[in-house]
């Protein structure tokens, strides 16, 4: 069973494992524990743990600004993956951005990343890309896709 709660800057080491597992380091994907924390501390940003069985399997960082809202980050231990967790979390940034006056919600990913099928299923549609965006490891350079979905 998924379970969602919010979270807070207690929980920066358990999003730093998480993300230390869920991003290959070749692509340059993950935050530092730093950038996090100056993300978490900012107003209209909030953070989403999900729990799977009670372990720890993934979490959504949102942020909103007036009337637009961002997932700044996703995140699912490849262990948890491919068991809904993801879209459970995506579900509930949905909402509550919704919830919270956004009419839109933005996202951004990079190009191949498997993510993409799922912001398609669920009302996400591309809207511009940038090229060379991510630096991974030795420098190499990756595309990133912006997507967009409307929430009215």
């Amino acid at each position: 069973m998924i379970d969602l709660r919010p979270g807070g800057v207690a929980d920066l080491m358990l999003i730093d494992g998480i993300m230390s597992a869920a991003f290959e380091p070749r692509y340059g994907e993950a935050w530092t524990r730093n950038q996090c924390l100056g993300i978490m501390a900012m107003p209209g940003v909030w953070l989403t743990i999900a729990m799977l069985d009670g372990v720890p399997a993934g979490f959504a960082m949102s942020r909103i600004v007036a009337d637009e809202a961002e997932l700044l980050l996703l995140a699912t231990l490849p262990t948890m993956r491919r068991r809904g967790v993801a879209a459970a979390l995506l579900r509930s940034v949905v909402a509550d951005s919704s919830a919270a006056g956004a009419i839109t919600l933005h996202l951004e990913v990079r190009e191949g990343n498997e993510a993409i099928k799922l912001y398609n299923r669920t009302g996400f549609v591309k809207v511009g890309e940038r090229r060379n965006y991510y630096r991974g490891v030795g420098g190499q350079a990756y595309n990133a896709f912006t997507y967009s979905r409307d929430l009215r």
